[in-house]
């Protein structure tokens, strides 16, 4: 796939709030143990959690350049509607920040961390490349993580709650494929009553005392394509005639394909990068497009 190297961020205004102790009454995590000696930290339910709903504010249209794909043609149109699954991306598309980076910020890697992530969402390096870059940067350890948790809930997108629960009741299934971690995904995905066996993602590695050890990379998610091979796991395993796939990155690009999701939309509500934009079927800057379009 030829690289996709163009973004656009979009600025975001996000209301300040007063951190929440949310995991202060409960075990957030558990661990389980790897072949390779080290462990992996995974939240459990939460249901003391009490999420950010961001607010974005998306550039106007009529400056964006676009208009094959912003209206949808009824063929797309028809294909949204019978859906049986639909996977969404987690960073910048549920929820608005990129994961990494902001658990990098937090432990002081920031903005080298950051720039990486622009090279691997925009396809100019492969995904494990990056992926390896930046946790190499800040190297996050188990107690450095749990803080994270604790002092910075989960910002979600404005309306992917409302979306979310209309698929549900229509009796569609919602997955989380992301590249981020399960340390920070099942948080989200306990908000939104996602299953967690309904998430792919990679995962962190710890050794008995806590040391950061690197990540599993049996995780499909964990290498350039990942997010491709697992719609195809997901479309294998359960059979389902239609799905689609929701993000921002080329990564989410690469999942539409022939025994993969049959249609990619493209949510540019955080950032728009204007390479993959181009080439989604659909372009959205609000949940509220696909919520209304299910009625």
């Amino acid at each position: 796939m030829e690289a996709l190297t163009t973004s656009r961020v979009v600025p975001l205004q996000v209301p300040c709030r007063k951190p929440s102790s949310i995991f202060a009454n409960f075990s957030c995590l558990e661990s389980r143990r790897y072949p390779c000696g080290g462990r992996v930290s995974i939240v459990n339910h939460s249901k003391f959690l009490r999420p950010v709903t961001a607010s974005v504010q998306p550039q106007e249209l009529s400056a964006l350049g676009y208009e094959g794909n912003i209206v949808p043609s009824n063929e797309i149109l028809d294909l949204w509607q019978s859906v049986e699954a639909v996977c969404f991306d987690v960073d910048s598309t549920v929820c608005v920040d990129e994961g990494i980076d902001e658990l990098a910020e937090f432990c002081g890697a920031g903005k080298a961390v950051a720039e990486w992530t622009a090279r691997g969402m925009g396809g100019s390096v492969p995904f494990e490349e990056a992926l390896a870059a930046r946790l190499s940067l800040f190297k996050p350890s188990l107690a450095k993580v749990e803080e994270y948790l604790e002092k910075r809930p989960p910002r979600l997108s404005p309306g992917i709650e409302e979306l979310v629960k209309k698929l549900r009741a229509n009796n569609i299934d919602v997955y989380l494929i992301s590249g981020g971690f399960r340390q920070m995904i099942s948080p989200v995905a306990s908000i939104l009553g996602i299953p967690r066996e309904n998430i792919f993602a990679n995962n962190l590695l710890f050794g008995n005392s806590g040391e950061f050890l690197g990540f599993d990379e049996n995780e499909p998610t964990s290498r350039s394509g990942g997010k491709a091979k697992a719609v195809e796991q997901i479309r294998k395993g359960r059979f389902y005639k239609t799905m689609a796939m929701i993000g921002d990155g080329a990564t989410d690009l690469e999942a539409r394909k022939p025994g993969g999701a049959d249609l990619f939309i493209c949510y540019a509500g955080v950032q728009l990068r204007e390479a993959v934009a181009a080439k989604a079927d659909w372009l959205i800057f609000k949940f509220e497009s696909l919520l209304n379009s299910l009625d």
